[in-house]
């Protein structure tokens, strides 16, 4: 038996008195209130819940996740395993959840619901409303994953509605993923079952889903920023929102989790309770989560912090355990198997050679916007060297490259612009959803030196300039490293630090964006590794368009 005196932070009710709580066989078995908050002790609250995010994204095994994710005072996180289930299928699932199972921390994960996400890329695996079936039946599946094939939904595909029905069938809740829809469509969509949207990038979209009756998730990750836009609604609607980061890399994660978001809100003047509750009860209550939030008979899953403006996590436990102090973890350094699915060949720069069109057409770009995942559609000239169309470092305009790694077969090939580069090239094996080779440089020999250092290690991360190269290896599904996590972000650092310093990169996050151009159900212009793809048709497009 353990006692614990401090501010007791009840989220629910909106109070905090000091007062001791007693910790005995995992659980919260007694508190006890002994008077007013004392300003000067530390605080004691429910422990903090990532409310969505794709655990293969900070490329770092679950075991490695939890490790870092603790010292922030995150104790569980909402977890779609749809990266890795696009590789592997349902195997893939499996393994993050056994891989899980290694450490004290409440893993939440969901069923993929749109593997592969669209029938216009090639990705690895299919899950199945079978598969989904018998995931339902693992005691850490709690929900039905991100419903991105929202025109399903609309046009009632059968096997959309298969999906949904089992979710309903199981008693499981059921996430959404619909950016930018609004109007009757909107409406259709949540009255399908639909409870959730982590995809609202305008505070309009956001209150129009709200008032339909969905949960609003405001994200922050490494690459898609809404929280600025999004968080002032958090005021009058605090109750149907919660944070999450969906995708966020492992030197970001380093830095800080929802913990940062919290003391953000607080800094903006939204009432510290309102805020907690987004942060704690919030989604555990929605995903009915095995975690305690501070009451008797709870599990002792808990936080103490200095004070709520400050919010430095000091103490982070899970079932009793203390798994973390004063910035230092105490989950075992754990070394994770490796499983991947990866069989492609090197790729030579004659491979990726652009025709020159008939004179009179324009070239069709994919515009990056930093902080975002939705992209623009720019017609421009293109420059011609010797017949053939090549990048243009004075516009910005560079070749972009996705590559099949599952089988044999040509690469896709496009332009983009505002990535920023002046020499050199990157790429990367982490590409949504179908997680093909993705790479854009400014030659096509960097562009292939980038793609074959990955073809080397059967997946990872890679920079290449006129006078160096790195690649950081993820072996796990091409998705994840094995290794200890603090490694992996200090390694991710120095080659995200590279693109931006010597390759000259003007995003945030190149690796980050670049993973997204791939990502077909995020609108405007992306590449898959079939072509080049309309998500505002959800069709093919052309390269090259005729000048009217």
């Amino acid at each position: 038996m353990t006692t614990y005196t401090a501010n007791l932070v009840n989220v629910f009710d909106g109070t905090i008195e000091y007062g001791e709580i007693t910790v005995e066989n995992r659980r919260i078995q007694h508190i006890k209130y002994m008077g007013e908050e004392r300003a000067e002790e530390q605080y004691i609250l429910p422990g903090l819940i990532d409310a969505h995010i794709h655990i293969e994204s900070s490329m770092l095994t679950p075991a490695q996740f939890a490790r870092l994710a603790v010292v922030h005072g995150t104790i569980g996180t909402v977890s779609d395993p749809h990266e890795i289930a696009n590789v592997l299928g349902v195997e893939g699932v499996k393994y993050m959840i056994e891989d899980g199972r290694k450490v004290p921390f409440k893993f939440c994960f969901g069923a993929p619901s749109c593997v592969p996400a669209t029938t216009f890329e090639t990705a690895g695996a299919t899950v199945t409303a079978e598969d989904i079936a018998q995931l339902f039946t693992y005691k850490e599946v709690g929900y039905l994953a991100e419903m991105m094939n929202f025109p399903g939904v609309l046009n009632e595909d059968p096997v959309v509605m298969q999906k949904l029905a089992l979710a309903k069938a199981f008693n499981k809740p059921i996430d959404g993923h619909a950016p930018g829809l609004r109007g009757a469509s909107a409406k259709k969509y949540v009255e399908a079952g639909i409870e959730t949207d982590h995809e609202c990038f305008t505070k309009g979209e956001a209150l129009e889903k709200l008032k339909l009756g969905m949960k609003i998730l405001i994200r922050e990750g490494s690459a898609a920023k809404n929280f600025e836009e999004l968080i002032p609604l958090a005021d009058t609607w605090y109750s149907e929102m919660m944070f999450c980061s969906d995708d966020k890399h492992p030197d970001n994660l380093v830095e800080g989790h929802i913990n940062q978001l919290i003391k953000r809100a607080i800094a903006k003047g939204i009432d510290k309770f309102k805020v907690l509750r987004m942060a704690t009860i919030n989604p555990v209550l929605h995903y009915r989560m095995n975690v305690g939030l501070l009451r008797e008979g709870d599990w002792a899953d808990f936080i103490i912090v200095d004070n709520l403006e400050n919010f430095e996590v000091l103490e982070t436990y899970i079932d009793g355990e203390k798994v973390a102090e004063k910035g230092t973890s105490f989950i075992e350094n754990l070394k994770s198997e490796v499983i991947n699915n990866f069989n492609c060949k090197s790729l030579d720069p004659q491979d990726i050679v652009v025709v020159a069109p008939p004179k009179g057409n324009l070239l069709r770009v994919i515009q990056t916007i930093d902080g975002q995942l939705i992209t623009k559609e720019l017609l421009v000239e293109p420059k011609i060297v010797k017949a053939k169309v090549v990048t243009d470092t004075v516009n910005d305009i560079l070749k972009v490259v996705v590559y099949n790694r599952y089988s044999e077969a040509k690469p896709a090939i496009a332009f983009i612009n505002n990535f920023g580069l002046k020499e050199g090239a990157i790429a990367s094996s982490v590409a949504h959803d179908s997680h093909n080779i993705i790479a854009v440089g400014v030659d096509d020999e960097s562009i292939c030196e980038a793609v074959n250092l990955i073809v080397r290690e059967k997946g990872g991360v890679s920079a290449v300039s006129n006078l160096k190269k790195g690649v950081l290896a993820l072996p796990v599904a091409g998705l994840m490293s094995n290794e200890d996590g603090y490694k992996v972000a200090e390694s991710y650092t120095m080659i995200d630090k590279f693109a931006k310093e010597q390759l000259g990169s003007t995003l945030i996050s190149p690796f980050m964006s670049l993973s997204f151009m791939a990502l077909l159900v995020i609108p405007s212009l992306k590449l898959s590794d079939l072509g080049l793809f309309d998500g505002n048709t959800f069709s093919f497009t052309d390269l090259f368009q005729a000048k009217e």
